[in-house]
């Protein structure tokens, strides 16, 4: 079983997060021993960022890394695990919110891929690039 990291670069829709992981310095920390539980918004959530918007936050470090953390938890949690959740707190330090109203939501985004085992965690795919506030 792959780690994290390994596990969304084979995902192969990862591609942005990935390069964004790398900027920020982040995915030797992803590829440690957790466990840690990862809200991955795909290619086509950053997609929906505009470009000079995405541009400028992949070049601010300080800014990017607060953003990649507010998508990780400490411990692995699955969906049946988030569900019974109303938030849980990020490693960027302030809270998500649950929503199991219809589905998965973490805060405004679907989770549409869940329970993707890693051998340090566990990969949620979201279609949404989380802000935090």
């Amino acid at each position: 079983m792959k780690n994290i990291i390994d596990t969304a670069i084979a995902h192969g829709d990862f591609g942005t997060l990935a390069k964004a992981l790398t900027a920020a310095d982040l995915v030797e920390v992803l590829k440690g021993t957790g466990p840690f539980t990862v809200f991955a918004p795909t290619d086509k959530a950053f997609a929906k960022i505009p470009k000079e918007i995405l541009d400028v936050v992949l070049a601010d470090k300080e800014k990017l890394t607060k953003i990649l953390k507010y998508h990780v938890l400490a411990g692995k949690m699955l969906s049946a695990d988030i569900a019974k959740q109303a938030t849980v707190t990020t490693l960027e330090g302030s809270e998500v919110k649950i929503d199991t109203t219809y589905k998965i939501k973490i805060n405004d985004a679907l989770v549409t891929g869940a329970d993707i085992e890693c051998s340090n965690g566990v990969i949620h795919v979201i279609d949404e690039v989380l802000m935090p506030k």
